[in-house]
């Protein structure tokens, strides 16, 4: 998608959002920055909106954060990217100065169980595997079979996803269990608030995102766009990781010239 063939509806609404006086710019990674693939360690970035979002970091008052359901240093490992692009992991609770919320020697023994209990599940369907972070596991069916995937997501939903303490998230073909509370949405909140941030963009292709698009707040020009199919709060969709790639280069573009227009 070139930058004509943005949505006119869209490209008028960035276009306003890039003449904030401070912007925040924002993405998930897995299925925006990041094609899908099936097997989550390989899902290497899109080389343009990379470049985007290092440029956008550059400018003035403007702010780019990548915030994913992914540990923030397996996250930082991928992407390649660091500051000024601020990394935001699990799910929106792991800064780099640490967890927005406190992992207690309770929890940390909680997730123990939650990692051996998934652990027994995935045994017993094959393609089916566990990822361990430091405050969650989930359990990836993407490569089991149809059966397989649905009975090892029944299992997980009945069995450890109901025992108190724990705070299921669900996205496309995982489940995750944390002994912390997370939510996408609250760090937006905790980023709009640190740099004052008078607009924020956010694109996100997961359930996981709804909670972002949740905080955002379209009549004062925040914009939520959603990637892919699927019901979503978010004003605007796009279609893929290559459109990711064309919106994060016209905000770019677009705020760089206004910020020089600004210049007396």
């Amino acid at each position: 998608m070139s930058d004509n063939a943005i949505p006119a509806d869209l490209a008028e609404a960035l276009t306003r959002a890039a003449e904030a006086r401070v912007l925040l710019l924002a993405s998930d990674y897995d299925g925006c920055v990041s094609p899908i693939v099936s097997r989550p360690e390989d899902a290497v970035p899109d080389p343009a909106s990379i470049d985007a979002l290092t440029a956008a970091a550059r400018l003035p008052d403007t702010a780019v954060a990548v915030v994913s359901g992914r540990e923030r240093a397996v996250l930082a490992e991928l992407s390649g990217l660091s500051a000024p692009v601020v990394l935001v992991g699990s799910h929106g609770s792991e800064f780099e100065s640490g967890f927005a919320v406190e992992v207690t020697d309770e929890a940390r023994t909680l997730l123990a169980r939650l990692v051996d209990e998934l652990r027994s599940i995935a045994a017993e369907h094959p393609g089916t595997t566990v990822e361990v972070k430091p405050a969650s596991t989930v359990l990836h069916v993407r490569n089991a079979s149809a059966v397989d995937a649905d009975a090892a997501l029944d299992r997980a939903r009945s069995g450890p996803a109901s025992w108190p303490g724990v705070h299921v998230t669900e996205g496309k073909a995982v489940i995750e269990l944390a002994v912390i509370e997370t939510s996408k949405g609250h760090a937006l909140d905790a980023l709009r608030g640190r740099i004052g941030a008078d607009a924020v963009i956010y694109l996100g292709d997961d359930v996981t995102d709804e909670k972002a698009f949740a905080h955002l707040s379209p009549e004062t020009g925040d914009i939520g766009i959603k990637v892919g199919e699927g019901n979503t709060a978010a004003g605007y969709r796009i279609a893929d990781t290559a459109d990711v790639a064309t919106v994060l280069g016209f905000v770019a573009a677009q705020r760089a010239e206004r910020l020089t227009a600004r210049r007396p």
